[in-house]
Order: C-alpha cells, then structure tokens, then sequence
C-alpha cells in the first residue's frame, strides 16, 4: 500500500521528529483556520487521497489561499475531489489545511532498496517539486549504503556537495535527513519520499517536509509499529486484488495494485525496484502493478500465476517477468511456478508472447526451464540475464507491444 499527503505522513515524520507543516485536516473549526493563518500567512489546501495518488498540483488540485472564507470554498471544492492518473481514478475523502512554508530552497529526498545490490538507496535532488525521471543525471544524487551502517552525515555531505548545494543549507540537512533512515528500517517501510523538502527561513534554515509518500510491507510486522489509523491501510480492492492478497503468507509477498483493466501486458515484478521501474515505463499498458519478490515458495507462486491467468491472460499480448539480481529468491522455482501455470491456462491465449528480464539463484536452470517448455508450447519469447539493463528490458516490451497491437485486425 501506500500513504500520500500529509493528513498522515506528518504522523510519520513526528515518529522520528523530522521537522513537517503545521497540518490541519478537513474537521478544522473556522478558529483553528484563521489561527494558522494569522501565524503563517497562507494556506496550502490539498484533497486527502488514499493510497498512490500523485501530481495533483498539475491537476489543478492545490489551492493556496490567505483568508478564511477562500480556505473554506476549497475545502468544500476538494472534499470529494477526484483525481486521474492514467486509468486508476482516485476519490478524496476530505483535505488538508497545511502551513505555506517561506523558503529559498527545494529539495527531493527518497530512500528505496535497490533490487540489484539489495542495499538501500538515497536518492537526493536540490529541486522540490520535480519529475525525477525527466531531470538529468548531473542533477541527482543517488547513493548506495550499507544497511548496517545506515545513511550517515557524510553520504548526506557529500551528495550535497555534488549537486552544488548552497553551504547555509548543509548542516541543516545533514542534521535532519539520516533520520528518514531510522523511519524506513524500523517501520517496515519499503520505500519513503518527502518532495518537497522546503528550507525554512529563519536565523538557521530549517528542513520541512511539505508531501510525504511511503509504501509499506505489510508482510513485515514491523508496520504496525508506526501505529496509523487502520484507515490508511483500509483500501477498497476488486476482485483481483481481493484474490492475490489472500495468498499472503509469511514468506513471499503478494501485493498488487490494478492499474488498467484494458491493458496488454501481464507482469510478474519481483522487488520494490522492479515494481518502481516498471511501473513507470509501462504505465497504462501494464494491466496491474506487483511485487512478488521475498523467495516464495513454489505452491504460492503457481497459485498467484493461476489467478493473474484466470483473469487477464486472454486479452495479454505479453507476459512480462521482470525484477534485478535476486539474492535469495529461488528463480527456477518462480520460474517453474509461472511457467507450470502458463501451460495449464495457455488455452486462454495461444498467440501470447513472454518477454523474462532477471537475475539471481538458479537463473541459468530456470531460464532453460523456460526455453524447453515455451519452446513445447510453441510460445515466442525473449529472454535477457541480470546484465541488461532492466530499463532497456522494459522498453523492448513496450516496443513489442506496439508491434503486437498494429497487427492486430490486418
């Protein structure tokens, strides 16, 4: 799952007293309002979405305002807001109230684990607000570091050296970012961004978290230490999604995310870098997003496979299995799990393609697992070891994809 926005993030920000905008939610009286407004200024009026929902600033979404009856008229305007990104619709159940923040400086801050080194990674921008993926590479940071270690002073130091960072804003950060470490190895976090990060002004620039979003393992215990209102973790699921998180067990994840009922492209994702990526590239053509990476056992695995089948593999162009270098996943288990259930439920779809990207224990034995029964079955099929790059894997599939689609109907 995951939580956007500050109506919950501020709670996850006070765990590990990482400074965040004074927040009111959509109960706020009309004196509580007008207080924040004394002592700030303005307002910054957002919808409160559940789970993924992004980019609503370019949807028009945010509302800056400097009096009362303004914030009011937002609030009744984004209440019930909806939102679209691609083909998942997202509806708001209420607003935020948050203190416009002064400031000279932006920033972008996040820490994933990255599924080739299996080592977590900060990635750190000096722009807020910004589309990672269209900036360059000479304006990111991306570190690496030992979990054991954590993120310390020095790797936040000199990454902000790199970028050119204004020194009045160095030790500030320095100061305040290694405590998002603490946050995602302790509170079963899988992924936690904060963009933007606006530098208070004061006597000493203050670090302040104006947007939150974090993904959690809810297979991991330690979720519910961060102890947020079962509301966030509440989420409405179709019928698919109902079907797979059943399967969740203590080894193995099984989390899904539809994402366009009308798409092309099956993909099993293993690790949170592969879902990230692949999300991101395929967009709407994927017909869901997943992660079923943590080495599940072979039962699991097929059972999974059965099910996405049963309810997409008759209007799939491609399966897709993609994910990095696995360090404990058995792949000629997923492999043979995937595969097994493929062969059983081809008659859905005779004409498929599989396209397989992945790296890991047993790769070479499940890759020729793989050839021996797409070859039986007379499937064609493309397949790329843990060397190719798994960008460039993910936009042969789309490439494939588009070249599938022109055919059909000629």
């Amino acid at each position: 799952m995951q939580l956007t926005g500050l109506k919950y993030g501020r709670l996850l920000m006070n765990i590990v007293d990482f400074p965040v905008a004074k927040t009111l939610t959509e109960n706020a009286t009309k004196e509580e309002i007008e207080g924040m407004l004394k002592e700030s200024g303005k307002l910054v009026v957002k919808p409160a979405f559940m789970g993924g929902a992004g980019k609503k600033g370019k949807a028009g979404l945010i509302k800056i305002v400097d009096n009362y009856e303004d914030a009011d008229t937002a609030r009744q305007e984004l209440f019930f807001a909806r939102h679209k990104q691609g083909n998942a619709e997202y509806k708001a159940k209420g607003v935020t109230f948050e203190e416009f923040v002064e400031s000279d400086a932006e920033l972008y801050f996040s820490i994933t684990t990255s599924t080739e080194s299996r080592k977590p990674v900060m990635l750190l921008i000096v722009e807020g607000g910004v589309e990672v993926e269209e900036l360059p590479d000479d304006k990111k940071a991306i570190v690496s570091f030992d979990p054991f270690e954590g993120l310390q002073g020095f790797h936040v130091n000199d990454a902000l050296i790199k970028l050119g960072c204004p020194k009045q804003f160095i030790s500030p950060l320095v100061q305040q970012l290694p405590k998002l470490w603490e946050l995602y190895d302790n509170y079963g976090l899988t992924m936690i961004e904060i963009n933007p990060i606006r530098m208070k002004k004061g006597k000493r620039p203050l670090p302040v978290a104006c947007d939150v979003k974090a993904a959690f393992d809810q297979d991991d215990p330690a979720y519910k230490r961060a102890n947020l209102p079962l509301e966030v973790f509440a989420t409405e699921l179709t019928d698919f999604e109902l079907e797979i998180n059943q399967l969740r067990t203590y080894q193995g994840q099984s989390d899904v995310v539809e994402i366009n009922p009308q798409g092309t492209i099956l993909p099993f994702m293993f690790g949170g870098g592969a879902n990230s990526a692949a999300t991101e590239v395929l967009g709407d053509r994927a017909i869901f997003s997943s992660d079923f990476g943590g080495n599940p056992p072979y039962q699991k695995m097929k059972d999974i496979a059965d099910i996405c089948y049963k309810h997409w593999l008759k209007q799939a162009n491609i399966v897709q299995i993609i994910g990095g270098k696995a360090n404990n996943t058995d792949i000629f288990v997923t492999f043979k799990a995937m595969l097994d259930a493929l062969r059983e439920n081809i008659k859905l779809n005779p004409n498929v393609h599989v396209v397989i990207g992945r790296g890991g224990p047993q790769v070479v034995q499940g890759m020729i697992y793989a050839r021996d029964l797409l070859d039986s079955l007379k499937i064609p099929y493309k397949m790329f070891g843990f060397d190719s790059s798994m960008i460039g894997v993910l936009n042969y599939t789309l490439e494939l994809d588009a070249w599938l689609e022109s055919k059909k109907g000629k």
